[in-house]
């Protein structure tokens, strides 16, 4: 039984189920937003109901915005030439915050991973195949995250599109920007070594 009433308990369960925070976390959290009710929890309830009335995903690169197409497909200044592939939502905006190219996106939906039960169909490779098909596109940038599944991804969907003509890169692995060497693990630093470049 609980020491709070079933609404209280309701907002535990539910602040538990979101990434990163568990049972302990969740109730300090409900706890907060209850005793800052005006400033937080009202705006916060009235901003979730507004996201959930008006968030959308892109039918074009699988992102999520207000409006379909999305702000990025919509941005007439995007080199809709390079597309960077990722695995999530969440990948994007990581690239987009290193303000390092100005490219188009095709979001994934996650990785293969037969273990899962995860298989092409269950992704977005057939629309990453007709926007590379498209005569528009001339690279795609594969950028998925450097695990197993990430990298079997990867070069499925480089032996499904070299057919096509499309240049197809990756992200660089290896020594991350103010790295030390000495702190680095062995399999980043044999992908670096790997990836080494000229000077």
């Amino acid at each position: 039984m609980g020491v709070a009433g079933p609404e209280i308990e309701r907002l535990i369960q539910l602040l538990a189920r979101v990434p990163g925070l568990g049972p302990r976390s969740a109730r300090r959290a409900a706890l907060h937003l209850i005793r800052k009710r005006d400033e937080l929890l009202t705006p916060l309830a009235g901003a979730m109901q507004v996201a959930s009335d008006r968030i959308m995903t892109c039918t074009t690169c699988g992102s999520i915005d207000t409006s379909d197409p999305c702000t990025l497909c919509r941005d007439p200044r995007r080199d809709r030439s390079i597309l960077v592939v990722v695995e999530t939502v969440a990948d994007l905006w990581a690239l987009e915050r290193a303000q390092a190219l100005n490219a188009a996106y095709h979001v994934l939906g996650g990785v293969l991973s037969p273990l899962d039960g995860i298989g092409p169909k269950d992704l977005t490779i057939a629309a990453l195949l007709d926007r590379a098909t498209g005569g528009e596109v001339r690279e795609i940038i594969i950028a998925l995250n450097a695990t197993v599944d990430g990298q079997t991804t990867a070069h499925y969907l480089t032996d499904l599109i070299a057919p096509t003509g499309v240049r197809v890169t990756r992200l660089a692995h290896g020594v991350p920007v103010g790295g030390e060497l000495d702190y680095l693990d062995e399999g980043t630093l044999a992908a670096a070594l790997r990836s080494r470049t000229a000077m």
